[in-house]
């Protein structure tokens, strides 16, 4: 009989590369978690899930090749991706015990959680069923059970399925080859999943329904409609708590009920959805926004240019984008001439394409930089469509840049500097850089050859590096046409959102066939770049709302002061305080209203004013204001000349030119 040592000797060994680049071998059929045991004890009990060359694995996954090995715990982004996944399975088991001849269809992890899409033969699920749902759930997760994936050929999953009769699931199989489809089975529960789970259910201590809401099969209107329930789960139930607390935070800060409350934008029905409409307030707010850009777009040499609404259909053919955005397009418009079609335009690029073609450039003339804020319109299905984040008609911060490949880099470090400007002048410091490239398994999704796309990579992350930025790099996350640095910043709340992008392209020059006279006399094509720090006008304004609760920068503030007179004899002199302040553009109004000031303030506080100027007779007398700063500090009586020097200081220490 064999002894162990001499069974593993007799076995061929592997070779599992780390992430610090350390080689270690092993013997074949090693699994992730016998890897992070052999390092520590410690580690093996964190880990919960692992990527082996690139592939998501079981940590029970026998390895059987050469190759490098990822670790995952629930700290890391792929650990939470495994364990959401994996609780969506818990669930699907909990609805299926609990709703009889409920068909399951598909059940991902998301950003914060994950759902899963059930036909309901009959009756729908309401908020009071969640308690049950997680009661029962929180059941099947205390048994402890293993997930365990296995092979199947495409005829057993076929035949399982329709013996159930479930079509959703059929339809998936029958889009699948045979000897690619597996199951997962924990306790009595089976699914069609391609794999990602935690080792056992008993991970999993604290799940919390979060809603439902309906979704299309496969996201088109023309299918049936299904329940989706929303969930997420932790390995503490002191973490489920504090989501919960910050989940409430977040509500406050909705910027769809802050934007009602401070009057800044609605909806209609019989305007369309997804079509905001600007109030007075935030009309002006969005012009602040815009001018506070022109002027720093101004000082770093951008020209503003405008461009139609719509254009030819051909335009975005020739760009491209009509072959990526044509599904999300609005039908094409068309004109008494035959075979005439225009579309709305769902980007901006190929306007200014056709403006820089409208003379020949000398490379003495380069570079060029259009500005445009232009609206761009795409269909968004009525269920994606969320408040201003995702609505059908949004404006750009939007300028091209055309220069030469000599100017590439600096034009690239410039716009970077003005995008950190525009984040930091609106609180948006705390962020992360990522670098987007192509995927390079799927050249298909990319227009534009391999050369020109190493440059533009190259570019970016060159750029990035002499920035000092803190970076990294994503792959399959580029444009169609090029790769970019988008910047991803976290909020108030935790949450990250991906503001300012920079983009590199030297495929649009190719395809609108632009050009520029070299030192050479030679004609020489354009490096282009596309740059947005807003990104979305609709979109950036709703992530501010709910960043800042309201309380935007003071320069930026629809109102920043409100002057309440103790009674209607104090009038005169609010007037002539009023008057001082707007001399110095302050903007300010007078609430002159028969109410107590006691009303007045908690109104202002409502709206978030920042400051509370209290007129009555001592300040008449003195020629003072009495000020409160919203949320109740109390400054005092201060002249008005002093009450003017403390905005205009609290202005530039937030607001620096640039």
């Amino acid at each position: 009989m064999l002894s162990l040592q001499t069974y593993y000797d007799k076995k061929s060994m592997i070779k599992i590369t780390l992430p610090d680049g350390s080689i270690r071998e092993y013997a074949e059929g090693t699994t992730p978690l016998d890897v992070a045991k052999s390092i520590s004890e410690g580690l093996a009990r964190n880990i919960i899930s692992a990527k082996f060359n690139g592939v998501t694995v079981e940590t029970v996954t026998p390895l059987k090749e050469d190759g490098s090995l990822i670790l995952y715990s629930w700290n890391d982004k792929e650990g939470k991706t495994a364990f959401w996944h994996s609780t969506s399975h818990v669930v699907a088991q909990a609805l299926e015990e609990l709703y009889p001849g409920v068909k399951l269809t598909i059940g991902p992890a998301i950003e914060n959680g994950f759902y899963y899409d059930v036909d309901l033969p009959d009756g729908t699920i309401s908020e009071k069923d969640f308690p049950e749902i997680e009661k029962k759930a929180l059941e099947i997760a205390r048994g402890k059970h293993d997930f365990k994936m296995r092979s199947a050929t495409k005829a057993e999953a076929l035949q399982l399925y329709q013996t159930q009769g479930n079509q959703y699931k059929v339809e998936l199989i029958e889009n699948l080859e045979d000897g690619t489809i597996t199951f997962c089975d924990h306790d009595t529960f089976t699914d069609l999943c391609r794999g990602g789970h935690i080792p056992n259910t008993g991970i999993i201590k604290a799940i919390k329904i979060l809603s439902v809401a309906g979704a299309y099969w496969r996201g088109n209107e023309k299918n049936n409609q299904l329940t989706r329930v929303y969930g997420i789960s932790f390995p503490k139930q002191k973490e489920l708590t504090e989501y919960l607390e910050l989940l409430e935070e977040a509500k406050k800060r909705d910027h769809r009920k802050l934007g009602k409350e401070l009057e800044l934008f609605t909806f209609s029905q019989k305007v369309g959805q997804g079509l905001p409409l600007w109030l007075p307030k935030g009309a002006a707010l969005r012009e602040r926004l815009e001018n506070f850009l022109k002027k720093a777009q101004k000082k770093a040499g951008y020209e503003m240019v405008v461009t139609p609404h719509i254009g030819q259909k051909e335009l975005y053919v020739t760009s491209g984008h009509y072959a990526k955005y044509g599904e999300d397009s609005f039908q094409p418009i068309k004109t008494p001439k035959e075979d005439e079609e225009f579309l709305l335009k769902p980007m901006n690029c190929p306007h200014h394409c056709e403006i820089y073609n409208t003379k020949p450039f000398s490379y003495r003339e380069l570079p060029k930089r259009y500005a445009e804020f232009g609206t761009v319109y795409r269909y968004e299905q009525s269920g994606e469509l969320h408040g201003l984040t995702r609505v059908r008609g949004f404006t750009q911060d939007d300028a091209h840049i055309f220069c030469t490949p000599d100017q590439l880099a600096d034009e690239f470090k410039n716009v970077i500097d003005l995008t950190l400007y525009v984040l930091g002048s609106l609180g948006f410091g705390n962020f992360t850089a990522q670098v987007s490239v192509r995927d390079l398994e799927k050249p298909e999704k990319y227009i534009g050859s391999v050369e020109n796309w190493e440059k533009a990579e190259n570019a970016i992350i060159n750029a990035a590096k002499e920035k000092g930025l803190d970076f990294v790099i994503e792959s399959g996350e580029a444009a169609f046409y090029g790769p970019k640095l988008d910047f991803m910043v976290k909020d108030a709340l935790g949450r990250n959102w991906q503001l300012g992008t920079i983009q590199v392209d030297y495929n649009l020059p190719e395809r609108f066939d632009l050009t520029y006279k070299g030192s050479d006399n030679e004609l020489h094509r354009p490096v282009m770049i596309h740059r947005a720090p807003f990104g979305s006008m609709e979109r950036f304004i709703a992530l501010l709302l709910e960043h800042t609760g309201g309380n935007f920068p003071l320069w930026l503030m629809p109102e920043q002061a409100i002057i309440l007179p103790v009674s209607e004899k104090h009038e005169i002199y609010a007037q002539k305080v009023l008057n001082s302040l707007e001399n110095n553009d302050i903007r300010a109004l007078i609430d002159n209203r028969n109410e107590t000031v006691g009303k007045k303030i908690r109104e202002a506080e409502m709206n978030k004013i920042p400051f509370m100027l209290i007129v009555g007779e001592n300040e008449e007398k003195e020629e003072t204001i009495s000020i409160r700063r919203h949320g109740g500090e109390d400054l005092g009586a201060i002249s008005v000349k002093a009450f003017t020097d403390l905005v205009i200081n609290e202005i530039n220490s937030t607001l620096k030119s640039f």
